[in-house]
């Protein structure tokens, strides 16, 4: 299928913030492999396929990245700024999957490594992911 618009489109992507249950609640982060970025830590998340709704790219995307899969997220908010992304204009759907304890997480796809990291100790997280944590938090000290 071709198309043919008068406006430039944005790249969609969706991403997928994990957070525990546990008393020192962790959140789950995957070490990039490829550039942009690359060696820094960020969320489970990569670009829309065009049959998918955000969601379903949100847990498709950390299924691959950290062979986690979830059933239900709750959407965070959409990130629009224009310099989010050194590859190009690209807007996210954030989401927020809550687990009881943290679950064993590899780095598959395009993650060298998945991890779980305490919301108190945190590594510098790439793009702009920093202000999706934040808002993530935010949501689940309300469920």
């Amino acid at each position: 299928m071709s198309y043919t618009y008068q406006y430039p489109r944005p790249s969609v992507t969706g991403d997928c913030i994990v957070i525990t249950r546990e008393a020192d609640p962790k959140v789950l982060l995957i070490q990039r492999k490829n550039d942009p970025f690359k060696g820094h830590w960020a969320f489970p998340g990569g670009f829309l396929d065009m049959d998918e709704t955000t969601d379903r790219c949100a847990i498709r995307e950390l299924k691959e990245e950290t062979g986690i899969e979830v059933a239900e997220v709750k959407q965070i908010g959409a990130y629009s700024k224009v310099d989010r992304d050194p590859r190009g204009r690209t807007i996210t759907v954030a989401y927020l999957a809550v687990v009881d304890n943290t679950i064993p997480a590899v780095g598959l796809d395009d993650a060298a490594k998945a991890e779980w990291f305490s919301l108190q100790d945190l590594p510098p997280l790439a793009f702009d992911h920093d202000e999706i944590l934040a808002d993530a938090v935010k949501l689940f000290r309300t469920l």
